[in-house]
C-alpha cells in the first residue's frame, strides 16, 4: 500500500515502546508497483485473447440547470472475436440499443423505435471504432477494450499515474490505480493474478460543469466463450425500418432540463 494507516489502538501503544524496539519492529517501506506496467499487463492479456465476453453495470451522470446532476444506469453485454467482430447489447434508463460489427459493416439497432442504421467500415476493430467516433459521432461503451491500441488510448495525454493499493471489487482482489489527464481523472481496478482484466472503471469529467462521473463495474469475464457466427451480423426483424445515421456535427450543449434529450453512451441512429 502506498499509504500507511495506523489505527488509534496501535497509535496509543507506541508510547510503551522504546525507540530501539520501534526501529526493530518497523517494516521496511516497500516500493509500490508501477501503474503503467500494470495497465500494460492488462492490455497484453486482452490482446492475447482471440475472443472474450463480459457484462457491465454502468452509471452515468447527466448535468442540467444550474449544475444539478441526475444519475442514470444501464447494463451491457459485450462479445469480441478478433480481428474484426464486436457485438454489444445495452439496455437501461435512457438506452436500448444493439451494436454489430462484423468485419464489413457497422450496424446500430434501436429495438424500441424499431429502426436501424448501417454503414461500411474498415475491416478491423480499431478502424471501425475510430470511424464511429470521428465520422458518426458516437462511442460504444467499453468497446475500446477490444482495441489492439487499448494502451495507447489509456496513456494518451496522461499527466500523472498513481498506484492506490490493493482493493476488492465484488470480493475479487484488484490493483487500484488512478490517472490524471488534462480533461479527465480516471480510476481503474485490475484483477490481481493470472487474468488481469478490468473489474471497475471510474471516469470524472473534471473540466465539465459539475464534473459528471461515469462508472462501470465489469463481471462475468469469459476468455473462451462459444460464439455463434451469426452473433455479429444484424438480421432485420419484421417491422423494423432502415434509416440513415444522423449527420456528423459537433457535440451539443448540456440540456437545461432533465426532460430534455440527454447525451447517451452508445449513440443513436
Amino acid at each position: 500500500m502506498p499509504f500507511n494507516r495506523i489505527s488509534g489502538m496501535a497509535l496509543s501503544g507506541l508510547v510503551l515502546l522504546s525507540s530501539s524496539a520501534l526501529a526493530a519492529e518497523t517494516p521496511q517501506k516497500q516500493t509500490s508497483p508501477d501503474p503503467n506496467q500494470l495497465v500494460q499487463r492488462m492490455c497484453d492479456y486482452l490482446k492475447s485473447l482471440d475472443r472474450f465476453s463480459f457484462r457491465a453495470e454502468i452509471t452515468d451522470d447527466q448535468v442540467y440547470a444550474g449544475g444539478k446532476k441526475l444519475q442514470y444506469a444501464f447494463e451491457t453485454e459485450t462479445f469480441v472475436q478478433r480481428p474484426d467482430k464486436v457485438r454489444v447489447n445495452a439496455e437501461g434508463d435512457l438506452i436500448n440499443k444493439q451494436f454489430f460489427l462484423n468485419g464489413k459493416t457497422l450496424t446500430l439497432y434501436d429495438p424500441a423505435d424499431k429502426v436501424y442504421a448501417t454503414t461500411e467500415v474498415p475491416a478491423d476493430i480499431e478502424g471501425a471504432l475510430e470511424n464511429a467516433d470521428q465520422k458518426l459521432r458516437f462511442r460504444v461503451a467499453l468497446a475500446d477494450l477490444a482495441s489492439p491500441k487499448l494502451c495507447e488510448h489509456f496513456s494518451k495525454g496522461q499527466r500523472h499515474a498513481l498506484y492506490v493499493g490493493s482493493s476488492k471489487v465484488r470480493g475479487v482482489t484488484t490493483d487500484h490505480l488512478a490517472f490524471d489527464r488534462n480533461d479527465i481523472q480516471f480510476q481503474l481496478w485490475i484483477e490481481t493474478g493470472k487474468k488481469p482484466v478490468p473489474l471497475k472503471i471510474v471516469i470524472n469529467q473534471k473540466n465539465l460543469p459539475a464534473s459528471p462521473q461515469w462508472t462501470a463495474t465489469l463481471r462475468d469475464w469469459n476468455a473462451a466463450p462459444q460464439l455463434k457466427p451469426d452473433l455479429f451480423t444484424f438480421t432485420t426483424p419484421a417491422g423494423v425500418h432502415l434509416i440513415k445515421f444522423a449527420p456528423s456535427s459537433p457535440p451539443t450543449p448540456a440540456p437545461t432540463e432533465p426532460a430534455a434529450q440527454p447525451a447517451q453512451t452508445g449513440g443513436k441512429p
